[in-house]
């Protein structure tokens, strides 16, 4: 084996151990671990936050620069999505009626 292959076995492993005690973390102790109510209720957005992260950018952004153009799939589907969510709270629907309008845009119409 060679060192750079070493390395990556290595590092993989080890990714693989740290993601394993994180997730594990919390089921480790035998009771549950003491939190503060503020923080108790501050881990009740952090997926909230968390997918908001990955998404926004995603939507405004094009290879790493704000898209410049209204004339983008992206937008309409992202609008068209979110009145589907305020208007009937479901999730599905929500992603059905989002691709619904940027598939055809993206793919027919080129945007």
């Amino acid at each position: 084996m060679s060192e750079q292959t070493a390395y990556g076995v290595a590092a993989i492993a080890g990714l693989a151990l740290i993601t394993l005690l994180a997730r594990a973390f919390f089921m480790l102790p035998e009771r549950e671990l003491p939190m503060p109510d503020w923080l108790r209720r501050g881990l009740k957005y952090a997926p909230l936050a968390a997918l908001t992260a990955v998404i926004a950018p995603e939507v405004v952004m094009a290879q790493g620069v704000l898209i410049g153009s209204l004339q983008d799939a992206r937008l309409p589907a992202v609008v068209c999505a979110s009145l589907y969510y305020f208007w009937r709270r479901s999730i599905l629907g929500t992603i059905v009626v989002g691709m619904a309008i940027y598939l055809p845009l993206h793919i027919a119409w080129g945007w």
